[in-house]
């Protein structure tokens, strides 16, 4: 009887055995996995790979690839990308302010441009005068809106004269007159030897007078055409020019 009893228990157990592992195999039932398996898992955004690093709230971008300009991204071209093209470094191709800060500085900080005196920002007049005798007094005045040079001195040419008049060297001033608008400079002009030395006399009815630019014989711009006397002006073989001065009396002082 003892015998029967212990039998019919451990067949009881054997069913419900039986039982729990037919539930866990369903998939109806629960399974002791350990205690990691009951710790939540955390959802991953969907286009995790597509989204790019974060700017530093600096906007300096550390070694991210968005400083350098390497991605598409407007924004960051124009952030932390566009500070690293100002700088100099190769990156940031939609950073504007690159070309914006060494262009605007070089132009405000360079020197003025030498601007010769030529005839289209001056009016000339070539007037013979008594005092001294067979000489004559060119005039140059700033008709332009800005400073003017006149360097060195005038070239002169009368008619179709095939030979240039020498200038005075004693008469070259120490620095080259510079004419603000609406000023004037002066050259004198001896046209023949007062002792009748010269050779070749003629007579003039047209002159040009033409400038020079930075160098020696270079050409400064348009010749002026002033206008002569109607008998003209006679003129021999020891014309000569002083170089361009400030004042009338320095200009006829030779």
């Amino acid at each position: 009887m003892r015998t029967s009893r212990l039998q019919l228990l451990a067949a009881a157990g054997v069913a419900v055995a039986s039982l729990a592992l037919t539930a866990c195999q369903d998939g109806t039932g629960t399974r002791d996995e350990g205690a990691s398996a009951s710790q939540p898992v955390a959802s991953a955004p969907s286009d995790t790979s597509s989204q790019a690093p974060k700017e530093s709230a600096s906007g300096s971008g550390g070694n991210d690839s968005t400083a350098n300009g390497s991605t598409g991204n407007g924004s960051t071209g124009n952030g932390s990308g566009g500070d690293a093209a100002g700088s100099g470094e190769s990156g940031g191709g939609k950073g504007s302010s690159a070309g914006k800060g060494s262009a605007s500085g070089g132009s405000d900080d360079a020197p003025a441009r030498f601007n010769p005196c030529n005839g289209t920002n001056t009016s000339v007049t070539a007037q013979p005068v008594s005092r001294p005798v067979n000489h004559m007094l060119i005039t140059v005045k700033n008709t332009g809106s800005k400073y003017c040079d006149l360097t060195y001195y005038p070239v002169l040419r009368f008619d179709e004269m095939q030979w240039v008049p020498q200038p005075v060297e004693d008469s070259q001033p120490q620095a080259v007159v510079t004419l603000a608008p609406g000023e004037s400079g002066y050259a004198g002009v001896m046209l023949s030897a007062a002792d009748g030395s010269g050779a070749g006399g003629t007579t003039g009815k047209k002159l040009a007078v033409g400038f020079q630019d930075r160098t020696p014989n270079s050409d400064g711009g348009p010749a002026a055409i002033p206008s002569l006397p109607a008998a003209g002006v006679y003129y021999d073989s020891s014309l000569t020019v002083t170089y361009w001065q400030y004042s009338k009396d320095d200009a006829l002082a030779y």
